[in-house]
């Protein structure tokens, strides 16, 4: 494995270097009537190199002047970046209807000009991957999964419009971006972690309170709380498929690294709302009779708790 490149090592504001790539298809209404015709919509994802944020935005076509229209809405929300680097759609050959139809315009030369084109004339180096190899892109590609994969499976059948898929996909964003990446401050009683949010906003990203509806059944949900179930659903989802990977499980074959004390943890709890992260550092550990550590005392912000080691997940910086 080779090492990472300057771009994912070097001091820069959010989005200076910053990789794309399409997910979708979703299919969306214009309206609420009965007979609605649905149409196709795409996620762009943009994610930063430096920062590990996430853009989202929505694409109703697959098309070049879709795909430069919501270039045009990113930059003006994040600035014009010095570098992009995107998938050249070879990748997608083989693949199903609606990724061949995607290979076919991200490999176009008319597509590829186009691109580079709008983004010269502000001083933007597009660049693509090398052909048929989708690990130099593993950035966005992870990016994809964590926006599409629970997404899809969230959303399932349901129809909404393209309003409110949009708020779905911003409160997915925010999701995205709420993740600690690890913990500046040394000091014992300081837990607050950073995230990608305080590149954009200096500051958590929080949700504001709203009432949990996962538990009511959707057809008597109002449109507004049906938007609310998804992104609580897929808050539930994310979260636990994003701690299992904070967890190193050497299965049988060797023994995972033992967590000592002064480790700074992720407390998982299925109680939390989103955008919440419950972080503490372990106080202490009690090994068993075979020396190996199960449970440990986590010192949060309100006290002293104890936990199994397998609800604690050390974030990604130790």
């Amino acid at each position: 494995m080779g090492n990472l490149p300057p771009e994912r090592l070097s001091s820069a504001m959010a989005f200076l270097t910053t990789g794309v790539d399409y997910a979708g298809p979703f299919y969306v209404t214009s309206a609420r009537l009965r007979g609605a015709v649905s149409t196709k919509a795409y996620l762009v994802v943009f994610i930063c190199f430096t920062t590990k944020a996430v853009h989202l935005e929505l694409a109703s076509e697959l098309s070049t002047p879709a795909f430069i229209a919501a270039y045009r809405r990113f930059v003006a929300r994040r600035g014009h970046p010095s570098v992009i680097f995107s998938d050249n759609g070879t990748n997608f050959v083989g693949a199903h209807n609606y990724l061949r139809d995607l290979g076919r315009l991200l490999s176009a030369p008319q597509h590829q000009q186009s691109l580079c084109d709008a983004a010269s004339s502000s001083g933007t180096d597009w660049r693509f991957i090398p052909p048929s190899s989708p690990h130099f892109g593993g950035l966005w590609e992870a990016a994809v999964k964590s926006a599409k994969h629970h997404l899809t499976r969230v959303i399932g059948e349901q129809k909404l419009t393209y309003e409110e898929f949009l708020t779905v996909c911003t409160q997915v964003e925010a999701i995205l971006n709420s993740r600690p990446l690890y913990l500046p401050s040394s000091d014992p009683s300081d837990f607050e972690a950073l995230t990608p949010g305080h590149f954009l906003i200096f500051r958590p990203l929080n949700a504001p309170p709203d009432h949990d509806v996962s538990s009511v059944s959707v057809n008597r949900l109002s449109r507004w709380q049906l938007v609310q179930r998804f992104q609580q659903d897929f808050w539930k989802r994310w979260r636990q498929e994003y701690l299992h990977t904070l967890q190193q499980r050497h299965k049988w074959l060797q023994p995972s690294t033992p967590i000592l004390p002064g480790t700074v943890v992720i407390i998982r709890d299925d109680g939390l709302p989103p955008l919440k992260w419950s972080i503490g550092r372990i106080s202490s550990v009690f090994p068993g009779a075979d020396s190996t550590t199960r449970v440990a005392d986590v010192a949060t912000p309100s006290g002293t708790i104890r936990r199994p080691i397998v609800k604690l997940c050390p974030l990604p910086s130790q």
